[in-house]
């Protein structure tokens, strides 16, 4: 669609805007609206507005109580059923994101202390939901103030909770949600039950006042492939229903009362997407080689087991990143918790290769009671490898963790931020040890092939010096430090490019190395799913990408489309 003027004509201190067009001869016309926003989970969707209110408590039931026992016992029966109609609710969405959340939820249901705090509010002669406000209202604030984005998203799940449990409240029975077909659903925030609850296979995508890609709800969104911009601020509320939309969740906009230039223009997008989408489906079952026949490994890259659901292991050669933070969220966690998460992975890939990395704690990956407080920059700070070798505890027991893993398949173990030949040694040493103890223990682990991230300039310039049994590129970070551009920063966006010749060339210099080594040479950053990036990292002598399962079609056919510069078999 041609660029054309715009004037903004609405500014919204969080961060959403609405600009109408100003050009009379644009393709929207004067009487189009466009909100801006940020994609949470990427695609298009046409259809209609669809207002989503939450349910409201009747005031009038509320002061119907009469009693500290009267509210002592609606309230534990709203909470009672709360948990019934969550545990249906997660009883569909068993084993992927969804459940996960939804056990969350439940598990916090079934903790004593969470009523505690509603005793003293309905011993003054408070209602239920007054109760139920109190009882629920400090654990929100306490997540919410949190830096860390992982307890905000648990301050989302918690209202989310507490809007079932007033719903319960209102009616006895939260109702399902239910929203007209083909509609796009606009809403102040989405909980995360009330997405599981909406047919999404119906519906086509949905607009939020609030709301962040890193939510629970953008993650659920993404897995299932639903349309979905955030942070559209205020003039959302203003929009009536069944007004026509278009969202795109590709630019992060919604157009309201689109011209039929607008609808053609999209209409158009949706074909071609479609049509690729189509084609990468096709491209997702076969093995991935260049068009001139040359081999490529595609990998999955896994950052919660709860997406290998929703995917099928034959797609891919293997894993070829496992981040473990998630098993870190709440702090360190045991090694049989480890174990036991390590083993579902080996068990989803089914003989295929995983390589797991130890946990990148540090940077904008913080955990609690683990990563130092207060560093002033902690991207270049105390965190990955560096963090791992100052805890030798907790490294100790992921190591151990890993290698019994290791019983179970072909496992390989990454190791993050390696700047220094010495840290890798330092792990192997460790390694070893752990190897060691394991054995008098009378438990054998077999050879564990112990790799490195190569994301910091100084391991790009000298993979030579580095004894690893493998190297994985992470050009996530390699291009921020490389182009001494941070990824978080809007203003420096345009340079954080994988294809800018001098992270090109230190690229081929770690293939280079891993050619005359012998040993593998993987890109895993989100590079290595980018379309315009593939033929350079091909030209690059790159043989291995590692991608989102959801990526891996499109990885594919990329790969296909590309005719390597060494010719076949390179």
């Amino acid at each position: 669609m041609p660029t054309k003027p715009w004037r903004r004509s609405r500014d919204w201190s969080n961060g959403g805007s609405v600009t109408t067009r100003n050009d009379p001869d644009a393709p929207g016309g004067p009487g189009e609206q466009v909100l801006l926003g940020q994609a949470a989970s990427p695609g298009l969707a046409i259809g209609p507005l669809a207002r989503l209110d939450p349910a409201r408590p009747d005031p009038h039931a509320e002061s119907a109580a009469t009693g500290t026992e009267d509210g002592r016992e609606r309230l534990s029966a709203a909470v009672a059923q709360a948990r019934r109609e969550l545990e249906l609710l997660s009883a569909d969405n068993a084993g992927d994101l969804g459940g996960e959340v939804l056990g969350f939820q439940i598990a916090l249901l079934d903790d004593p202390e969470l009523l505690e705090p509603a005793e003293p509010v309905l011993a003054r002669g408070a209602g239920a939901q007054a109760a139920w406000e109190a009882a629920i209202g400090e654990l929100i604030d306490l997540y919410a103030r949190d830096e860390d984005e992982y307890f905000q998203a648990r301050a989302e799940d918690l209202r989310d909770l507490r809007q079932r449990v007033l719903g319960a409240l209102a009616s006895g029975d939260a109702a399902a949600t239910e929203v007209p077909q083909r509609a796009v659903v606009i809403a102040e925030t989405l909980s995360p039950s009330c997405f599981l609850e909406i047919d999404w296979t119906q519906v086509r995508g949905a607009a939020l006042i609030h709301g962040s890609a890193t939510s629970h709800v953008a993650m659920l969104a993404r897995a299932r492939g639903v349309p979905l911009v955030t942070g559209l601020g205020e003039g959302l509320r203003d929009l009536p229903a069944d007004v026509p939309a278009v969202l795109d969740a590709v630019d992060g906009r919604l157009i309201v009362d689109p011209s039929q230039q607008t609808r053609v223009a999209y209409d158009e997008r949706l074909s071609e997407r479609a049509a690729a989408d189509e084609a990468d489906r096709a491209y997702s079952a076969r093995p991935a080689t260049t068009a001139d026949g040359t081999p490529v490994r595609v990998y999955v890259n896994v950052d919660d087991p709860a997406v290998l659901a929703a995917s099928d292991p034959g797609i891919c050669d293997g894993i070829g990143l496992t981040r473990t933070e998630f098993l870190f969220r709440d702090g360190p966690a045991d090694e049989a918790t480890q174990l036991a998460a390590y083993r579902r992975i080996m068990a989803w890939a089914d003989g295929r290769p995983v390589t797991i990395r130890t946990l990148d704690a540090g940077g904008d990956k913080p955990v609690p009671g683990v990563t130092p407080a207060g560093e002033s920059n902690p991207f270049l700070g105390q965190r990955g490898l560096r963090l791992s070798l100052a805890r030798p505890d907790l490294f100790r027991t992921q190591l151990r963790a890993l290698l019994r893993a290791a019983a179970d398949g072909p496992l390989k173990i990454l190791l993050p931020m390696v700047t220094l030949p010495r840290e890798l040694a330092a792990a192997r040493e460790m390694l070893a040890d752990a190897r060691r103890d394991l054995a008098a223990e009378g438990i054998d682990v077999p050879d564990t092939p112990l790799g490195i991230m190569v994301e910091t300039p100084s391991a790009a310039l000298r993979p030579f010096d580095f004894d690893a049994d493998f190297y994985s590129i992470g050009t996530n970070d390699l291009v921020q430090y490389v182009m001494a551009a941070a990824r978080d920063v809007d203003a420096v966006a345009q340079l954080q490019d994988a294809r800018d010749s001098a992270v090109l060339e230190l690229i081929a210099r770690v293939a280079e190395a891993a050619r005359q080594r012998g040993v593998e040479c993987s890109v895993c950053g989100e590079a290595a799913g980018d379309a315009e990036s593939i033929p350079c990292l091909l030209d690059a002598e790159v043989r291995a990408l590692s991608v989102p399962p959801a990526a891996v079609g499109r990885t594919k056919r990329a790969v296909a489309g590309h005719r390597t510069r060494s010719g076949n078999g390179a």
